[in-house]
């Protein structure tokens, strides 16, 4: 027999009372979560992934998955005697490796996805962006200096592009019907071609369209670290572009956090880069004042997690 004083479901009851302010101010709102990074091959944190995909829905929120692939894409090419080769982190794509992409990301990892969500008590649709024409792409362009020359040279990156046009009705008339959309970051363009999309640029370009409440890129790392290694919890454009210009953010958390920036100058109301290790990092993230990760948004200012 459970006591009514018992501290556990005490506990349990004052967490959800907690996150009832919030509950109701997301009700019907769209959260778009770029999932990728280790935690894809780990199984307990795919269930934990899950599980929270589900619990959003459960609670009248729209989650809208985009997942990566980059290790699972890479080790396919090995297997087949493919080397890659990148410029500034986009792996060129030629017409082979574009094939290999569209079948190991739209089709082994959507489903994979789809079935934990299932497993979780979820209804998961897995697509990609030539579904419904949700997304156009074009060919990306890349300009890099010659080491010898300074000269500015284009880079040919093959069957790589970014978004230039969203239709949302395919992900409304998905979460309408009570389902999750689960998207492959694979598109076409106008003429029929197929490319391979940064999962981040695709995320980011979902939650500009759909005006979402949040952007989650979920990651390998913490968030945003200042030069002690502190985490930094919340950022406006104008304080990244210094951090970025003092040095404080380099490498790969560029692009990541120029997507965060891209998408809630857009409509996106805020996006945080969060540690996808972290078991329940979303909710931890969504539904406690303090957060779990780095949070952008256009207000920036301390306190703006989670509303």
């Amino acid at each position: 027999m459970i006591r009514s004083d018992d501290p556990r479901m005490l506990a349990k009851a004052e967490t959800l009372i907690d996150a009832l302010p919030y509950l109701q101010r997301y009700a019907g709102r769209s959260f778009v979560v770029k999932y990728g990074g280790h935690a894809m091959g780990d199984p307990e944190l795919a269930q934990d992934f899950a599980e929270d995909v589900v619990l959003l829905k459960a609670v009248g929120i729209n989650p809208v998955v985009v997942h990566g692939g980059g290790p699972q894409i890479g080790a396919m090419l090995k297997n087949m005697g493919v080397e890659s080769t990148f410029v500034d982190g986009l792996r060129v794509t030629d017409k082979q490796t574009a094939e290999v992409a569209e079948m190991v990301l739209s089709g082994a990892i959507n489903k994979e996805l789809v079935g934990w969500i299932a497993r979780a008590g979820g209804n998961a649709i897995g697509i990609s962006g030539k579904d419904g024409r949700l997304v156009r792409a074009q060919k990306v362009t890349r300009t890099r200096k010659d080491p010898d020359s300074q000269i500015e040279q284009v880079v040919d990156l093959g069957f790589v592009g970014e978004p230039v046009a969203v239709d949302t009705s395919v992900i409304e008339t998905v979460s309408a019907a009570g389902m999750i959309p689960v998207i492959a970051p694979i598109a076409a363009d106008g003429e029929g071609h197929t490319y391979n999309i940064n999962a981040d640029t695709m995320a980011g370009a979902l939650a500009a369209a759909l005006g979402a409440a949040r952007l989650f890129l979920l990651t390998d790392v913490a968030g945003v670290l200042d030069k002690d290694g502190n985490l930094l919890t919340d950022l406006s454009p104008a304080d990244i572009a210094a951090l970025r210009a003092d040095g404080t953010i380099s490498g790969g958390m560029i692009p990541k956090l120029q997507t965060c920036v891209d998408a809630v100058e857009a409509g996106c109301e805020a996006a945080v880069v969060l540690d996808g290790r972290v078991p329940h990092a979303m909710l931890l993230e969504f539904f406690t004042s303090r957060g779990a990760g780095t949070l952008v948004s256009t207000g920036g200012g301390a306190g703006a997690h989670a509303g």
